[in-house]
């Protein structure tokens, strides 16, 4: 190691113990603060990067060009932003070492006491930069990884919790500063009921505004799924989109006449591309119990989906410790999140009971039960029911979770049971399911 090598891995440690010692303590150290200024200045970046206060919006409204050395900045596969200025490897390393340290610390370090609408918002932006520098659209992260997105999910519950948010919606100004999160929407979905006037207003605009978001993603993930087989028992349409070439002319190479230099076609070939689209009841049991929040929003903007499939009969049921028969709103996940009343405790029987009648034709049918499947004493009645319904010919899906991060504790009985009747725990993301549902459906 030369010792330009040298000093500049001990910049680099100096911008990372700071960096430490400001997310375990607010107060700051003279020492190591005094020696960050020094390494920053030298390295030409402004010094609102030391600044936990300032926003990375506000950083980059002053300084655009760190926008594109932010982005994809903690992404493996990272690459030199197009036009940035080269830098040696390893002062190219204390660089980003100074605007990682921006990101995490305006992240991670949320401090304590009450949080106001703007300071969430900002949050939000500075947790949308973060997400961009690891490669990932603003919010990607909160609504699917596991790891690192539940942590900033996490953290973003815990600001929304420490916020008056019945102040904050009585006031429209405010109210517009929000942006809507599971963490929030969980908030409002609780507290909907002590609302009123200008407050549930906009508690309902902010409902709408994420189920909205949240249904384009998941409407992208339904058409990107994986469909049904071909059907090989149906004939092929003898139309010109169809014709396979490459068999075509494989198969009438025989013909070819060398004098003629011309390949003489008996019979034409064409692709079958027919699906099995065998008309299908889906009936969907949410357990709506307070440990299920993101089952619920998930699963009741998921049901609107492929109710809106041709030839699939969506039914919707949540259930506490009364069952709810959801179906006619099915096609709205607004007015069905409004419907609900989450928490509480749960009894899966009386949701079978509900259910149970909705099954016509058990083969052309699929249950998906979402729970964590704590029943307590009545988890020998629940099962009964769901393997009596499974050994009717009906498509059962048990799903523990189909929340963003994919972290749900699902009751070991069952999940034991479940796997022994031959229809293990769908327990991850939700495109699990959503690849489940449409392989059976179309």
């Amino acid at each position: 190691m030369t010792d330009d090598d040298r000093a500049h891995a001990n910049r680099r440690q100096v911008l990372y113990w700071r960096l430490l010692a400001r997310l375990f303590s607010p107060d700051e150290q003279p020492a190591l603060e005094s020696a960050s200024v020094a390494v920053v200045d030298d390295l030409g970046l402004p010094a609102a990067l030391l600044d936990p206060t300032v926003s990375v919006d506000t950083v980059v409204q002053r300084f655009p060009a760190l926008a594109d050395e932010l982005r994809d900045l903690l992404a493996a596969d990272r690459e030199t932003p197009t036009g940035a200025e080269p830098f040696h490897p390893a002062e190219a390393e204390v660089r980003r070492a100074a605007l990682a340290s921006k990101l995490l610390l305006n992240v991670l370090a949320t401090g304590t006491g009450e949080v106001s609408a703007g300071q969430l918002a900002r949050w939000q932006a500075d947790a949308g930069w973060f997400e961009q520098a690891c490669g990932v659209a603003p919010g990607e992260l909160r609504r699917d990884g596991a790891g690192l997105g539940a942590t900033l999910a996490g953290l973003e519950g815990d600001l929304v919790r420490r916020m008056r948010l019945r102040e904050v919606l009585a006031d429209p100004a405010l109210a517009a500063r929000l942006t809507p999160s599971m963490s929030l929407i969980e908030q409002l979905l609780r507290d909907k009921a002590n609302l009123s006037g200008v407050a549930l207003a906009n508690a309902k605009s902010l409902i709408r505004r994420y189920v909205d978001q949240v249904a384009e993603v998941l409407r992208t993930q339904v058409a990107q799924a994986t469909v049904g087989a071909v059907d090989r028992s149906v004939p092929p349409k003898r139309v010109f989109r169809n014709l396979d070439l490459d068999r075509t002319i494989w198969q009438n190479l025989t013909n070819w006449s060398p004098d003629d230099e011309r390949l003489y076609v008996d019979r034409l070939y064409y692709r079958q591309t027919a699906r099995r689209t065998t008309p299908a009841r889906l009936i969907v049991v949410v357990d709506q119990s307070g440990s299920m929040v993101d089952s619920m929003v998930n699963c009741t903007i998921l049901a609107s989906i492929f109710a809106g499939l041709p030839k699939v009969d969506v039914h919707l049921i949540a259930y506490d410790t009364r069952a709810l028969d959801l179906t006619p709103w099915v096609h709205d996940p607004f007015e069905v999140l409004l419907r609900t009343n989450l928490g509480g405790g749960n009894d899966g029987p009386v949701a079978m009971a509900l259910a149970r009648p909705k099954i016509v034709e058990p083969r052309n049918t699929v249950l998906v039960w979402i729970s964590d499947f704590y029943e307590f004493d009545r988890s020998q009645p629940l099962f009964d029911g769901i393997e009596a319904v499974h050994r009717s010919g009906v498509k059962f899906i048990p799903v523990g979770s189909v929340n963003s991060s994919g972290h749900q504790s699902v009751n070991p009985w069952f999940r034991q049971r479940f796997k022994d009747l031959g229809t293990p725990v769908i327990s991850g993301h939700i495109r699990k399911l959503v690849t489940e549902l449409k392989n059976f459906l179309t």
